[in-house]
This record gives C-alpha cells, sequence and structure tokens, in this order.
C-alpha cells in the first residue's frame, strides 16, 4: 500500500466514522433511521460556503458555520419529523417518510437557491505538507484525521460523564427503561438530532476539503453512513468506527487499484457477505468477545 493510498484511507475513515456514529446513535436512542442525514450534510455545506463569503475564510469561521448549520438543521428535523409522531401508531415508518421527504425537498430548494453549479471552500487547515520521516501528509488529511479523532475523543467523553450524556446512553439501551426512571424522551431527542445534525456539518466541511459543494453532495454520504453503519451493527458507537475503518480503506484501495466506479460495487458487496455471515454486524462480534 502506497503512501497516497494509506494517509486517503485514514480520511475517509475519519469522515465516514462522523457520519455513521450519527447514524447509529440516532436509530439507538430514537429508533429513527434520519435519511434527511445527507440533506444535513449538503445544506452544512452551503452554510460553510456562505461564512466564508461573507465573514471571511479563517478555518474556524468556515468550521464553525458548518457544524452550527448542521446543528440548526437537527433542530428542524426534531420538530417536523419526531416532535409530533414519536408517540403515534408506526412512528419508524412515519419518521422514514417524514425525513424522506425533508431530503428530497430540501434538495431541491438548494438547487432553486443556489442552482447547479458547484460550490468550492476554502481550505481550513491551509496548504503544504508535513514529512514525518517516511510518512507524507497535506494539512488537510492531518487536520481531518486530528480534527476528527478530537471531536470522537470529546464525543465520547461526554457519553460518559456528563449528565445529558449519560441520559443519551440510557436511552440508547433501553429506551422504555430510561423512561420509567424520569429521563425525557422528547429532550433527548432534541439533544441526539442537534448533536448528530452538527456532527454531520462537521463531516460535510472536513469532506469537502477534497471534493465540491453542490445540493446533490450528501448523497453518496449517507450511502457511505448507512453502509459503515449497517457494517458496525446499529447502535454500535464501537463497531461504527470499525466499519468505518473498513469501508475507508476498502474506497481507498478501490479507487487506487480498480478505478472509482467500482467502490461503491465493492463496498455493497463486502457487506452483503458480511451481514450474510453476522446479521448483527460486527456489534455482534464486539459483543461475543465480551461474554467470553
Amino acid at each position: 500500500m502506497d503512501m497516497f493510498t494509506l494517509m486517503s484511507g485514514l480520511q475517509l475513515t475519519c469522515i465516514y466514522g462522523i457520519l455513521a456514529i450519527g447514524v447509529s446513535i440516532i436509530w439507538s436512542s430514537l429508533g429513527m433511521l434520519n435519511l434527511a442525514h445527507g440533506f444535513t450534510f449538503a445544506v452544512s455545506g452551503y452554510g460553510a460556503w456562505w461564512a466564508a463569503t461573507t465573514l471571511g475564510n479563517s478555518g474556524w469561521i468556515v468550521l464553525g458555520a458548518g457544524v452550527a448549520t448542521g446543528g440548526l438543521v437537527g433542530l428542524c428535523i426534531y420538530f417536523v419529523a419526531f416532535l409530533y409522531i414519536y408517540d403515534k401508531p408506526n412512528y419508524p415508518i412515519r419518521a422514514l417518510i417524514a425525513t424522506m421527504a425533508i431530503n428530497m425537498v430540501g434538495v431541491q430548494t438548494l438547487m432553486w437557491l443556489f442552482g447547479p453549479r458547484i460550490k468550492s471552500l476554502p481550505k481550513v487547515f491551509g496548504s503544504g505538507v508535513v514529512r514525518l520521516g517516511e510518512v507524507v501528509m497535506t494539512y488537510g488529511q492531518m487536520g481531518t484525521i486530528i480534527c476528527s479523532v478530537g471531536t470522537l475523543g470529546a464525543l465520547l467523553t461526554w457519553l460518559g460523564l456528563s449528565r445529558r450524556g449519560l441520559e443519551i446512553r440510557a436511552v440508547m439501551q433501553n429506551r422504555e427503561g430510561a423512561a420509567l426512571v424520569g429521563i425525557s424522551l422528547r429532550t433527548t431527542a432534541l439533544w441526539v438530532l442537534v448533536l448528530t445534525g452538527a456532527l454531520a456539518g462537521l463531516a460535510a466541511v472536513l469532506l469537502s476539503q477534497t471534493f465540491f459543494v453542490n445540493p446533490y453532495a450528501g448523497l453518496q454520504p449517507l450511502i457511505k453512513g448507512l453502509i459503515v453503519a449497517l457494517l458496525g451493527g446499529l447502535g454500535s458507537i464501537g463497531g461504527a468506527m470499525i466499519g468505518a475503518l473498513i469501508i475507508g480503506f476498502a474506497e481507498a484501495l478501490t479507487a487506487s487499484y480498480l478505478g472509482g466506479q467500482y467502490v461503491l460495487m465493492v463496498q455493497f458487496g463486502m457487506i452483503i457477505a458480511i451481514l450474510l455471515i453476522r446479521p448483527r454486524g460486527i456489534a455482534g462480534l464486539l459483543d461475543e468477545s465480551r461474554e467470553e
């Protein structure tokens, strides 16, 4: 494996991991498969682009705008696709249809507002390369890896130590039991959707360092996030991290040696094979190892 493929694999692992963790947290805590995650990704890219063109192209401004936009979209999803339907019959199907509608209407609105032309974001981590012995990486790759690992560490710490984070973990493990001890599902859902929206916004800015912003920019990240979450086992943060590592490097290797047109084919083939053998994904293996 050459150095370019290695760095690309690490970069994609970090970005897909952030997306998949958001998908997994939403599913395990709210029972919702959020198909508006792709729209959140796309509109966050436009939020970062707007901030760069009006407020300045400082890396902190661009990153902050992307994260804030994602959080605001998460808040909108809370009101449209959760608050008024979570206690209704067939809630998972209602939520699926609602988030799909948000995605479709949102993408067409972006097309109407900005047109099909792509937008580019400034290099939030600067331009240049870093050499660590034989390891060579761009500022963008190094910044993406450091930012993603730092975000993941902060998220896990917050989930494990803060009161609100512990409430989210309790709801993820058992919604009914959490309700019995007085944890509000409404309040928890608000935090979950804003938090995961902010994560999608961060991923949008990081991925837009190498790709462009356009109305359909969230489609492939949504697919990749779902693939990684399914591979890791829906609801498992640890499984999502391992799944992101597998999918990220599979994409980098496939693009380098076979061509970009085979990436999705290889990834879908991998997830079908793994889920046929392990229907619960990587999370099932992790649970079995703990039981031993």
